[in-house]
């Protein structure tokens, strides 16, 4: 082995790290975002090599360059083995087809019925492995808009060394998000619901990271996108996919959901790492940020407006910032600066440079309600297809999207199972979709959670009062 993969921030200050450094890290202590020093490259030969293995080994291949010596191959195989084994499907993420074109790649077979499973199951195994070297405490603090704070609770509830603190926006998840996550009763998690949006809560915890008082009696750690790791594992199956569908002789293009940009980004890196992605197509809803930053470059917050996709219902996508920087040549001082500005006006124009980077690969699409049923009908009665509203708003821009090579497969990524949902699928497609068996009885289990007003003092007293001081 003897190979390190060193991070370093996107606004050039922090000090670099390896694999496990990061990942207890999550945001840089300058406040940007570690990305890896320079990105693995694999040779078509490399990716032809890769078809047929199974998940979890397919994961240890693509993850083993960024995790560098703080894993050796056999205990990281080991982990994907152990995070994967808990998915109620074989091929963990599998390709259902639509037409001779499109496609549909299942993220939410994992035990919290959403995309975030595949990386938190991982995350948490990871967490507790670096742990376990240090005589240290992880204080897991992190905002959901609906998905990551069940899948992020269920990775690390119960386990040693963690407590996590998750902040929803009370009123503005469905019910079986909040289910899933007040349901779980294990001493080390802690739900709280606070008067406010998503942003609000992002912001708290943005801020929670940046609170030197707090930080210094805490280890304070991220579980949402912001954390490397989490991208990291995320990357895995855009090239499961692409394999399944003739990758590296073939070009693919994807569909992507997305509120926070990380989804999207891990599609980007592994473009980097040599898999032939013809498009990126990011869909947003009528909260289009980015829609609107990739195809005039204005890149500005508007207020919130909540709909039936409420995982999109974002203006701030924290993981853009990876895209500037590296669009920008990687100038740390210049995403400084930008975001400082943002932060304070919450307007940031791209550069020219940065809008023609992201060019080369990305285009967007935005969905209203109407245009978001439409494809949950299409996918119903012309392919026999339940989805959900996120996932519709996914398809609506893959169907839509324009200037793709005719032969090039496109697959819209199913972000959460429709259960998850089940109002707003009935109310498309009149069809009420089941909750799987294995989640069936989640209505009858005991709630716990604290509904806290939407101020950094109360979110920063509650947790303080509450969370193990580090040790070490």
């Amino acid at each position: 082995m003897g190979f390190v993969m060193k991070y370093v921030s996107t606004r050039g200050l922090a000090p670099a790290l390896d694999f496990e450094g990061v990942t207890l890290a999550g945001l840089a202590s300058d406040g940007g975002l570690y990305v890896p020093e320079a990105w693995p490259r694999f040779s078509p030969d490399e990716i032809a090599a890769l078809a047929g293995l199974p998940y979890a080994e397919l994961a240890l291949r693509v993850m083993q360059p960024f995790v560098g010596d703080s894993l050796t191959p056999e205990r990281l195989l080991e982990l994907t083995t152990k995070a994967y084994g808990r998915f109620a499907h074989a091929a963990v993420t599998p390709l259902r087809q639509f037409d001779e074109r499109h496609w549909l790649l299942e993220l939410f077979h994992g035990p919290t019925l959403a995309f975030k499973d595949v990386a938190l199951q991982l995350l948490g195994l990871l967490f507790e492995e670096f742990l376990g070297r240090r005589d240290d405490h992880l204080t897991i603090v992190g905002a959901t808009s609906g998905d990551t704070g069940s899948a992020a609770i269920d990775a690390v509830a119960g386990r040693a060394k963690v407590d996590i603190f998750m902040l929803h926006p009370h009123g503005r998840v469905s019910d079986v998000q909040r289910r899933q996550m007040t349901s779980v009763l294990a001493p080390n998690v802690f739900n709280i619901a606070i008067d406010g949006s998503f942003d609000d809560a992002q912001a708290t915890v943005k801020r929670m990271f940046n609170d030197t008082e707090v930080t210094a009696r805490f280890g304070i750690a991220a579980v949402n996108s912001i954390n490397w790791a989490r991208l990291m594992a995320q990357v895995v199956y855009y090239f499961a996919a692409a394999l399944q569908l003739g990758a590296p002789h073939r070009k693919v293009a994807f569909a992507v959901p997305t509120g926070n940009f990380g989804d999207v980004f891990a599609g980007y890196v592994a473009a980097q790492m040599g898999l032939p992605i013809e498009r990126l197509i990011v869909a947003t809803n009528i909260n289009d940020i980015l829609h609107r930053a990739l195809s005039t470059g204005d890149y500005s917050a508007g207020s919130v407006t909540p709909t039936a996709a409420p995982s999109m219902d974002i203006q701030v996508s924290s993981n853009f910032e990876r895209l500037l920087f590296d669009a920008a040549g990687r100038d740390g001082a210049l995403i400084a600066q930008q975001m400082k500005t943002f932060d304070a006006t919450k307007v940031l124009h791209l550069t020219n440079a940065q809008r023609a980077a992201a060019a080369g690969l990305f285009t967007s699409a935005r969905a209203d309600a109407d245009q978001m049923i439409a494809a949950q009908r299409w996918a119903y009665e012309a392919c026999g297809e339940v989805i959900d509203p996120h996932t519709a708003i996914g398809l609506h821009a893959a169907r839509a999207a324009q200037a793709l090579p005719a032969d090039v497969p496109v697959v819209t990524l199913a972000t959460a199972h429709p259960a998850k949902f089940g109002d707003a699928v009935e109310s498309a497609i009149g069809v009420r979709p089941a909750l799987p068996a294995r989640v069936g009885d989640l209505f009858d289990r005991e709630e716990r959670y604290d509904r806290l007003a939407g101020t950094y003092d109360a979110v920063k007293d509650y947790v303080t009062a509450r969370a193990t001081p580090r040790h070490g």
